[in-house]
């Protein structure tokens, strides 16, 4: 039931695992999965919990996830999107097989997106050494990652786009969930400009700018 078919645009592969950081993706999970400011609201992305094993997980938060899929079993298609959220776990053998796909995923041009903990998983594959990025503190990715070369790469930022990667610190899971809601192209930029900064400022002006930019006179061309 997950996979693309003509009615549907994109899968989001959640991967779901013990000690995920709940906060880090609710602001994402919760636009994707509602739709609520979806430049064409009939667009489908489905929201796919992605696990090692079909055996539930429990997020920092204590929330119980069942993920839908096992991580062996997904061929991802050109606008599909691997997420990873941060957690305690990433420099464990268990989460390896979720490292193996996100890096054969970025050198095969597919769309992932880490956060925080994940950021250093992916560094321990090698797949930071030559892409843009950002992570928690490089001292401290150098230190958890001997083998790591990226430092010329690293961005001082809360969230870093290179091409098709989204890298963000904890910190930053408003600024990592704009970045990703603007690769993902679901939404029209004037929508995810005033929706971040309304977030971000709390300004009474950014909201009136999300209602407009919902309007049909406000669609423009999608960006490149």
């Amino acid at each position: 039931p997950h996979r693309p078919s003509k009615d549907i645009t994109m899968n989001v592969y959640l991967t779901v695992i013990d000690t995920m950081a709940d906060w880090e993706i609710g602001y994402l999970t919760a636009e994707l999965h509602s739709r609520r400011f979806f430049r064409d609201p009939a667009t489908a992305c489905n929201l796919v919990k992605l696990g090692v094993t079909l055996d539930a997980v429990h997020s920092m938060g204590g929330i119980r996830y069942v993920p839908d899929l096992t991580v062996d079993t997904v061929q991802l298609q050109e606008d599909d999107l691997l997420l990873l959220p941060g957690g305690d776990v990433w420099q464990m053998p268990v989460v390896r097989p979720f490292l193996t796909l996100a890096r054969d995923a970025l050198d095969q041009g597919h769309n992932v997106a880490a956060i925080c903990g994940a950021t250093v998983g992916l560094a321990s594959t090698g797949a930071l050494d030559r892409r843009r990025h950002t992570s928690n503190d490089l001292g401290s990715l150098q230190a958890a990652c001997p083998a790591y070369t990226g430092q010329s790469h690293y961005r001082p930022k809360p969230a870093v786009r290179g091409d098709n990667l989204i890298t963000a610190s904890g910190l930053a899971p408003l600024e990592f969930s704009y970045e990703v809601l603007k690769m993902l192209k679901v939404w029209r930029p004037a929508t995810a400009t005033a929706w971040y900064r309304l977030h971000k400022t709390r300004q009474a002006c950014w909201y009136d700018e999300l209602v407009a930019s919902m309007s049909p006179e406000a669609e423009g061309p999608v960006p490149g």
